[in-house]
């Protein structure tokens, strides 16, 4: 389970306990995912040089206090999701090099009277708490002073004794799964000046009464702030709003899955002074279950002038109100992506005066469908450099559009377009047209610097001529097969030409023309990665002077062809060989078999109807039909005799005539001769009697030889009749009167038998 790097993934495989053998070699030890219960003092005791120890999705519930102690070079230990009921010191005395520590997930109630990490002193993160962790107590985190990363699930939380963590200095970023707001106030007073982001989860801040609890976050230095699957109402979102406003150092503001009961109704005009230092607002899946009933947000108009960068996604967005775009005097980014913004909607957002430093606009993935609306709404916005308009359904695309005069990057990828026109602006550096259904591109933009038409159908490279400053272009997963030499001419000025997972025809003059004579300073043609090359050009970064090209990468249409001649000769050896051997045969016989296994082994009595069925050769019908049946159903008593002229039924498939004959006859008599192992019919008849009869091992078959015939002159694949001839009497038809008297006598004693 260990790689070169001494790595050694031992996950999910079952595992009771750690296994023996793992010696100071090792670096990386994944033990997660087993049915590990206990950790002995030799489980670990050679793993001198161990930096990672995974031990998370175990059923851990002991650890033997020295398990841990030869581990001094230890960095990064993960207990988390296991039964651990105590956390105890001793366990983590000699982890003196350990920086990530993950304990979450298990059942203990506390962390013990004392810290469990006192002799940490290079932890920076630390993940601790489960459903029933209850208690933090003053002295729990004693001797850490700074964690960049501190995860508590104190979703029951229910005591808290203040102080507990005004011993840690510093904390870069906080996260806090709680549900108790008093508890949550308490931990915030004693984390006033020392977390920098704090993030906070599964809180509910739904009754007004309880402002004054949260009143002690407005004394916080934290910079960001983060509410994760946080419930809001319309009666608490004015006191969250004044609390955060008079954050001293609040520069960013994050609501990511939250819930919003409301629709914008807020009980009182937000009375709070506009913060000073808020600059970023993200608001991603925000859920408004009465969305469509939302107002115009005009009680929030006067907080967002100093705001620079908004993010709004994937929380049905329909419409931007043109006085709060307009009061949005510093923003500078809008990611409003995976919304519902259509055209309409779009004129009144960007309305005139709205979002007037505006750099950046990220309208992906909404319901925008007309690219000339699109770029009238927007061309008012003097300032916008970036778009990004992918996702979009806009189809096909009129030859002259208005765009904002500075705009140099613009994304239209996976937008339906079948042909680009006109209507692209003059003034791009970056034109992004992937994943649509061009088939050429043929625009003249002399700005141009990058172009990306990755999954289009292209099967030719776009001029050079129509875009002279184009240093990267992507053409990556269309249907090109070739190069020219003039196209890699005009592309010479170019710094990267990405046309991987093409169908190009490799050839050994084509490798040498890239090596020698291109001047791109690198090239990527999707070819394996040891056909690389690095001077004048890098394709994934080998020598091309090495590449070897084997036959497939040189000939490939050759190698086909030939790969299809040799599966008809294949195809062609196997119908000889089957026919030679009679496959068909076969096939035929099982068909029969597995029809008559269907059947009972024996008809009833009353079911017979016959004394025997006759198979022959129709070239031996005249002696059966004038000899032999006149004497046997003329006889006194008469037998009765099935021939298949006279008796089979009419439009009755042959094989379930032949079948359904043999079962309703006391006897098969067989007539033998060299017509009859010819004859397809009594191939037929055979094929039956060969399973049905003679595998049971009975007499019901009579063989009659109307000429002499020697039993190798029957074909093989009748071995069971072959071994009837050579071990069981069977009847002559012999030349002379008195002996066919006595023949006939041996037959009708046969078939009364």
């Amino acid at each position: 389970s260990c790689d070169a790097s001494q790595n050694c993934n031992c996950s999910a495989m079952g595992l009771d306990f750690i296994p023996p053998g793992i010696t100071a070699r090792i670096v990386v030890l994944n033990l997660a995912h087993n049915r590990i219960k206990h950790i002995r003092s030799q489980d670990l005791q050679q793993a001198v040089n161990l930096r990672t120890l995974q031990l998370q999705s175990n059923e851990i519930s002991s650890i033997d206090e020295d398990s841990f102690q030869s581990l001094a070079k230890l960095e990064f230990l993960d207990l988390s999701n296991n039964s651990l009921a105590h956390l105890s010191p001793v366990w983590f005395g000699h982890l003196s090099s350990l920086q990530h520590l993950y304990l979450q997930g298990n059942s203990y109630r506390d962390l013990g009277e004392s810290s469990p990490f006192s002799s940490m002193r290079n932890l920076s993160s630390l993940r601790l708490g489960n459903a029933r962790f209850s208690v933090i107590r003053q002295g729990n985190f004693e001797d850490i002073e700074l964690l960049q990363k501190f995860w508590v699930d104190g979703r029951n939380l229910s005591q808290y004794e203040q102080g507990s963590l005004k011993s840690i200095k510093k904390i870069n970023h906080m996260i806090i799964n709680i549900r108790s707001i008093n508890i949550f106030s308490e931990i915030v007073s004693d984390l006033l000046h020392s977390v920098t982001w704090l993030e906070v989860r599964r809180i509910a801040f739904s009754i007004p009464a309880e402002k004054q609890a949260l009143r002690v976050m407005s004394l916080s230095f934290a910079k960001k702030i983060s509410f994760r699957q946080t419930l809001l109402t319309d009666a608490t979102v004015p006191e969250i709003v004044s609390i955060l406003g008079d954050m001293p150092k609040l520069v960013e503001l994050e609501l990511i899955d939250c819930r919003l009961l409301g629709t914008g109704q807020w009980k009182m005009q937000i009375q709070a002074k506009q913060s000073q230092t808020l600059r970023v607002l993200t608001i991603e899946k925000l859920s408004i279950e009465k969305f469509y009933l939302f107002t115009d947000l005009h009680s929030v108009e006067d907080l967002l002038s100093l705001l620079r960068r908004i993010t709004v996604q994937n929380t049905k967005v329909f419409l931007v109100p043109c006085r709060i775009s307009q009061h949005l005097l510093s923003l500078e980014y809008l990611d409003l992506s995976d919304n519902l913004l259509g055209d309409q909607s779009l004129e009144h957002s960007a309305c005139q005066g709205g979002w007037p430093s505006l750099q950046t606009l990220n309208l992906s993935q909404n319901s925008l469908s007309d690219l000339e609306m699109t770029g009238k709404s927007l061309s008012h916005l003097g300032n916008l450099i970036v778009l990004d308009i992918s996702q979009n359904n806009f189809g096909e695309i009129p030859d002259k559009c208005e765009w904002p005069k500075n705009l140099t990057y613009l994304n239209l990828s996976s937008t339906q377009i079948p042909e680009v026109t006109a209507c692209i602006p003059q003034t791009l550096e970056v034109l992004d047209v992937s994943a649509n259904k061009l088939k050429e591109f043929g625009l003249q933009l002399p700005r141009l610097k990058e172009l990306y038409l990755t999954r289009n159908q292209l099967k030719t490279l776009p001029g050079a001529a129509p875009m002279p400053n184009l240093v990267a272009l992507s053409v990556r997963r269309n249907k090109l097969n070739s190069f020219s030499k003039e196209q890699f001419e005009s592309f010479k000025s170019m710094e990267l030409l990405d046309a991987s997972d093409n169908n190009f025809i490799c050839s050994c003059e084509f490798l040498s023309f890239i090596q020698h004579e291109a001047g791109i300073a690198r090239v990527l043609v999707g070819w394996p990665d040891e056909y690389v090359c690095d001077s004048p050009l890098a394709v994934r970064g080998a020598q091309v002077g090495a590449v070897r090209l084997s036959l497939m990468e040189c000939h490939s249409s050759l190698v086909v062809s030939l790969i299809c001649i040799l599966v008809f000769l294949l195809i062609l050896l196997l119908v000889a060989v089957g026919y030679k051997y009679h496959v068909v045969w076969y096939l035929r016989m099982t068909w029969a078999w597995l029809q008559a296994k269907r059947k009972p082994k024996r008809a009833l009595p009353k079911d017979i109807c016959y004394d025997a069925f006759v198979s022959y050769s129709e070239n031996d019908s005249e002696w059966v039909e004038n000899t032999m049946v006149r004497e046997l159903e003329q006889a006194c008593p008469p037998f009765r005799l099935c021939l298949h002229k006279r008796d089979f039924v009419p439009g009755k498939w042959i094989v379930d005539n032949i079948i359904d004959s043999m079962e309703k006859s006391h006897k098969t008599l067989f007539v033998l001769s060299e017509h009859f192992v010819q004859s397809e019919w009594c191939k037929y008849e055979l094929d039956f009697s060969h399973f049905r009869l003679f595998d049971e091992n009975n007499d019901a078959a009579i063989l009659v030889l109307l000429e002499p015939i020697q039993s190798k002159a029957i074909p093989k694949r009748f071995c069971k009749l072959r071994k009837i001839m050579n071990t069981k009497t069977y009847l002559e038809w012999p030349a002379g009167e008195e002996q066919q008297l006595l023949f006939w006598y041996n037959l009708k004693i046969a078939l009364r038998s």
